[in-house]
């Protein structure tokens, strides 16, 4: 098994919550863990004390490279309906280099299995939408073969969520949901992506229980974007 060398899924002090790491910290800590790609997503103005639209529209100017890592700037937007609406407006998700689309309890109520799934779908279906952050939180029941259907004609991945995995984890018991995401990405080929959902340095690059499904789910290397930034750059250049 190969060894992660990017990390995307990653939160600063303005986030709002749970760290007061800067970006700068992220980055250092990032390069002292081996990473060579780390991205910064910090949570949409929807979530109390999260990053204002002025803030995201900013990253467009940040540094893309710090202590010799590269750098991607994105957004962990809000769902907010189940039209697909997001906290942020077109005009910035399409200056960001990545976004991730999430459900979280305080913006969206969940429904029964059919209306998550037709959600996330609406939210798929979106032009600028390249993850569907932590889909296996079990707070939020999905049909995973119609997710995992509309991510491979939208071309957006399925994170494998390292904080929901471990057990002081939040989400509740996701280890059978995220075997099914792997399965099903193993069935189809579809690449997946691994995120540490890192809130502050102390789990930058940390995919210890992630990886341990990888491998009971005999996941070839070849569809963990993880190992390959140019993989990983590739796939989000295609929206």
């Amino acid at each position: 098994m190969a060894i992660p060398i990017l990390d995307i899924h990653t939160h600063t002090i303005a986030s709002g919550h749970a760290t007061t790491s800067t970006i700068t910290d992220m980055a250092k800590t990032a390069k002292d863990n081996g990473l060579e790609l780390l991205g910064i997503s910090d949570h949409g103005p929807a979530t109390l004390h999260g990053g204002a639209a002025s803030y995201f529209r900013n990253l467009a100017y940040a540094p893309k490279k710090r202590f010799a890592i590269d750098i991607l700037y994105g957004v962990e937007a809000n769902i907010l309906d189940d039209k697909g609406t997001l906290d942020l407006d077109n005009s910035i998700l399409d200056r960001l280099d990545f976004v991730i689309a999430s459900m979280h309890s305080p913006h969206y109520k969940s429904g029964n299995i059919a209306e998550n799934t037709a959600t996330y779908i609406e939210v798929i279906k979106r032009p600028n939408i390249h993850i569907i952050g932590h889909c296996d939180d079990v707070n939020y029941p999905v049909d995973y073969h119609a997710l995992i259907k509309a991510a491979i004609e939208y071309q957006v991945l399925l994170e494998i969520n390292e904080s929901s995995l471990r057990p002081d984890g939040y989400r509740g018991d996701t280890r059978s949901n995220a075997l099914m995401i792997l399965n099903l990405c193993k069935h189809y080929k579809h690449p997946l992506l691994l995120s540490s959902d890192s809130h502050g340095t102390s789990h930058i690059g940390d995919f210890t229980y992630a990886l341990e499904l990888l491998k009971l789910a005999d996941i070839p290397d070849t569809l963990v974007l993880n190992y390959s930034p140019k993989a990983l750059l590739a796939f989000l250049n295609k929206k």
